[in-house]
């Protein structure tokens, strides 16, 4: 049966985090939420690792909600974070992309520190606070598990309004980390025989978007989509994206960027159309696929 007829794409969000990276539900959990919220196809996008992936089987099997292996890539320009989702990518941890995510991961843990001990220094918290709200110890503690210890420790009412103030990077406590850059982490998908959409652009609230000429240099380094519906972007920002796609030819996809609790995102509120997961699975060129359902019917 072909993707695009595929009954189990009705419904598809590309875009999820689990407690490998910095969600708050572990992967059976992740795809219990998506069941309960009607997504019938969920991509597991956990920042700069794929240490999930290993798990999607069983909460397929134990859902019945299709899995697309996924990671969302960091990356760097000229200061701002720039954000790329890698569907259907070579896990090798010997490629390219997976060296520069070690790389973004080992600096993105020294970051933390150095960000908890200049919080440390005005507001209650500390880095035995911060570890507690991490699910696993192998877990790379991110700016979101610093948000939770902010909150556990009452500075701040919950996860947005810590990176709305004490965690913003225009703010007095931010400190950057090693990130490839953009057009780098393009060739690598592509390297690792997967596919580059470029997530939430014009986010408002994360560096108050990205440059135009930065997205047609990662265009012409061979960008595959932009997500373009995103619940940081508003009707104007989703109407000028639409129009950059369909200029260049891109895919058009659609995520929640659900974290579980903490984040007002919720599973499904964006979503994928099965046509363009149809197309995202023909342009792979990896071994890695989609688990359906069925795989495991007997």
């Amino acid at each position: 049966m072909s993707d695009a007829a595929d009954p189990v794409h009705d419904r598809i969000d590309l875009h999820a985090h689990s407690t490998w990276s910095d969600g708050t539900r572990d992967v059976v959990e992740l795809f219990e939420d998506a069941r309960e919220a009607g997504v019938t196809a969920l991509a597991l996008t956990d920042h700069d690792t794929t240490a999930g992936w290993a798990e999607l089987p069983d909460a397929v099997r134990a859902t019945g909600v299709a899995a697309v292996p996924g990671i969302e890539v960091s990356a760097e320009h000229e200061g701002l974070s720039v954000h790329v989702l890698a569907l259907l990518v070579d896990p090798d941890p010997g490629s390219g992309l997976a060296g520069e995510m070690a790389r973004a991961c080992r600096s993105r843990a020294e970051r933390a520190r150095s960000m908890v001990e200049l919080l440390g220094r005005d507001v209650p918290i500390s880095w035995d606070l911060v570890q507690e709200q991490v699910a696993d110890e192998t877990t790379v503690i991110g700016r979101p598990h610093i948000a939770d210890a902010l909150v556990a420790a009452g500075v701040v009412p919950d996860r947005s309004a810590a990176f709305a103030e004490l965690l913003a990077p225009t703010g007095p406590y931010y400190v950057p980390y090693y990130a490839p850059s953009p057009t780098a982490v393009v060739e690598l998908i592509h390297a690792a025989g997967g596919v580059a959409v470029i997530a939430h652009p014009s986010s408002s609230s994360r560096d108050g978007g990205l440059p135009r000429g930065l997205l047609e240099d990662m265009i012409a380094a061979g960008l595959d989509g932009i997500e373009v519906d995103h619940r940081e972007h508003d009707d104007a920002e989703r109407t000028a994206l639409l129009e950059l796609a369909d200029h260049h030819g891109l895919l058009v996809t659609g995520g929640s960027d659900y974290h579980g609790a903490g984040k007002p995102n919720r599973l499904g509120e964006n979503l994928t159309q099965s046509d363009v997961l149809a197309a995202i699975t023909r342009r792979a060129t990896s071994t890695t696929e989609v688990i359906r359902p069925w795989t495991w019917s007997t």
